[in-house]
């Protein structure tokens, strides 16, 4: 893991010119961490996310879970599904890369993994240092924020390195456009 300090894009760019730094030595981009699921609020954190990153000169990182199924009464139904299940979540991320790719200034970094979603997400951010926030929308339904958010607020919470960002999934594109 990096001991440096993570540096604005405007001050290394300062530095560098002023000679105090060198390119060898510049600070990594930020790297905005959104969850891809199903919810209907993911979109909102994926606007905020790519806005974020386009403006502050950071990347947009892309993670999709695919969840293990109960059903493995049969290995060979089991495999092919698993194959389709893989298969949707690859076309997904194109589809949602080639949508926010513009928004984000850069490709989007794709991380697609297969387990529990808490476990995952967990897992992903202790092992790749350069990922600096993790953004989530919040859920607006009677079933509340939604799983990860609620996980991730409680006690889950301290184990983390990295902030959170929560988006109200009320709000609108056009709202989520202004404040990021």
């Amino acid at each position: 893991m990096d001991s440096e300090p993570a540096l604005p894009q405007y001050l290394s760019a300062r530095l560098i010119h002023s000679g105090v730094m060198t390119m060898t030595e510049n600070a990594h981009p930020r790297v905005f961490l959104v969850v891809v699921d199903e919810s209907a609020e993911h979109h909102l954190a994926l606007q905020y996310a790519a806005r974020r990153a386009a403006h502050t000169g950071g990347r947009l990182a892309l993670l999709h879970v695919i969840e293990p199924t109960e059903f493995q009464h049969w290995i060979s139904v089991e495999e092919l599904a698993r194959e389709e299940r893989r298969t949707a979540a690859e076309q997904l991320m194109q589809r949602l890369c080639e949508q926010f790719a513009p928004v984000a200034g850069t490709m989007p970094i794709v991380y697609i993994r297969e387990g529990r979603a808490q476990d995952q997400l967990l897992a992903l951010i202790n092992e790749e240092p350069g990922i600096s926030i993790l953004v989530l929308a919040a859920g607006t339904g009677a079933a509340g924020p939604g799983p990860l958010v609620t996980f991730l607020t409680g006690k889950a919470a301290a184990r983390l390195r990295i902030p959170i960002t929560l988006v109200p999934g009320g709000l609108t594109v056009e709202q989520i456009d202004a404040l990021s």
